[in-house]
């Protein structure tokens, strides 16, 4: 692990007149953490670039170590003109050597969730937790589809809420069913261990009512290809995994950059000049967030992809928007902030999976617009924000949550129709969790700036 960012308590950001340049993405949390537990579960040694280096994937890493999988590090090389970053992981053929360990999962939900089906479907004696905040993110439809069909997971705090005790279940199942309305992150889980299960009958998941996040599925489904397994799909009712199907590692595979940070970037070239370009994802991403670029075209921005970068540029003030971000609720919450540089009232619709994420996102964002001047309804699963005529100097409270204080540094930007202004972000240091360098890399973009 590279030596982390020093942050202070908090960091001032000075009005920004204009934005330029290139960044460099860090590597996809989504994808980083499924590929460690897969590459875990594999059998062979799977060599992985441009692993993503945060507090999130190192939980994963640790969790993995704790469970007896043997893996290594090598020092960053340069690799055209880029240092580029080799993890080694030696499979464990799907089960774990260590049979009993006591994880400590910090607020990864993607550490957490997958990883406590495959404890539960391997078995053993495990204990699992997290950060207060994650004892109050929910699990209670993963642990409930589980238990259902013979896992043995008991609550060791608020029923249907980390920590967790696994033991040893007994499963003999070709069927199981989970709710997709709150996280496609049970799912997720679901699919990932489901190889281990069909070991002589094909095992299918259905899913009850609608599933959010849907792109985050298609991540799961590709790399699961990648590591030589192939699930039928129902369109998205339900999904089977044939028998005698094994995780092969791939020998090499590489992490493509985070669609979710490259919003940041791409949010502030469409609002402040630009042209602002990212590398490390383009058109051929298997990320869903990269079509956050397809609402900043919606708000009136210019946008170029190639095969592994995009770049955004203004072309004047930005339209107000309303949409369904049901699919990219991540990213979504960068069109809240872009929302601030509109003309006129923008709606952000089917973002009810941003209450249970590493803050009660939808309370959190409506109170700091607030602090900023702009007037907000916020509702269940819906926030609607008017922008003010002139943005208000303001102090940011994060909620230790990285995207709240990556997106609320744009508030410092100079828009086409009005200007940015002061913002103090407090606790910077949480953007540790996906991108420890973020306030270097936005410095880097801005012109006319002091920090």
């Amino acid at each position: 692990m590279t030596e982390p960012t020093e942050h202070p308590p908090y960091i001032d950001l000075q009005p920004v007149m204009h934005v330029e340049g290139v960044v460099r993405l860090p590597g996809s949390k989504s994808i980083s953490n499924r590929i460690l537990l897969l590459a875990a579960l594999a059998e062979g040694e799977t060599k992985i670039v441009d692993l993503l280096d945060s507090d999130d994937t190192q939980v994963m890493l640790g969790a993995l170590r704790a469970l007896g999988v043997e893996g290594s590090e090598e020092p960053p090389s340069a690799v055209n003109g880029t240092a580029t970053t080799i993890h080694r992981v030696r499979g464990a053929n799907g089960s774990f050597p260590n049979k009993q360990a006591d994880l400590f999962m910090g607020n990864a939900g993607t550490a957490i969730r997958p990883l406590t089906a495959a404890l539960a479907v391997i078995g053993g004696d495990y204990q699992v937790s997290g950060v207060a905040r994650m004892h109050e993110r929910p699990i209670g439809d993963l642990v409930d589809a589980l238990n259902a069909v013979g896992a043995a997971i008991e609550y060791t705090g608020n029923p249907g809420y980390p920590p967790l005790h696994i033991r040893t279940g007994a499963f003999n199942t070709n069927r199981l069913s989970v709710r997709g309305n709150v996280s496609s992150q049970f799912l997720t889980a679901l699919l990932m261990v489901a190889p281990l299960m069909a070991h002589t009958h094909a095992v299918t998941i259905a899913v009850e009512g609608e599933l959010i996040s849907k792109p985050y599925i298609e991540i799961t489904l590709n790399l699961m290809r990648r590591f030589g397994v192939t699930v039928d799909q129902d369109e998205w009712q339900s999904f089977t995994i044939a028998s005698g199907q094994r995780y092969q590692s791939p020998g090499n595979i590489h992490v493509e950059g985070d669609a979710s940070s490259a919003s940041y970037f791409m949010a502030a070239g469409a609002i402040a000049g630009g042209p602002v370009r990212v590398e490390g994802v383009g058109r051929d991403s298997i990320q869903g967030d990269v079509r956050f670029v397809h609402a900043l075209e919606q708000m009136g921005a210019h946008i170029t992809m190639g095969d592994n970068w995009i770049e955004a540029k203004s072309k004047g003030p930005l339209k107000a928007i309303d949409a369904d971000f049901n699919h990219i609720p991540d990213a979504a919450m960068t069109i809240a902030i872009a929302a601030l540089y509109a003309d006129g009232t923008s709606t952000l619709r089917n973002i009810a999976s941003w209450r249970v994420k590493e803050t009660d996102r939808i309370a959190a964002m409506a109170t700091e617009l607030r602090k900023l001047g702009a007037e907000v309804e916020e509702g269940p699963d819906y926030l609607k924000v008017t922008p003010p005529k002139v943005l208000a100097a303001a102090t940011i409270d994060t909620y230790d949550d990285h995207r709240m204080a990556m997106c609320f540094s744009l508030a410092s930007l100079d828009g086409a129709a009005r200007s940015g202004t002061q913002v103090r972000i407090n606790d910077p240091k949480c953007v540790a969790k996906t991108f420890p360098d973020y306030f270097t890399a936005f410095a880097g973009i801005a012109h006319e700036a002091k920090y």
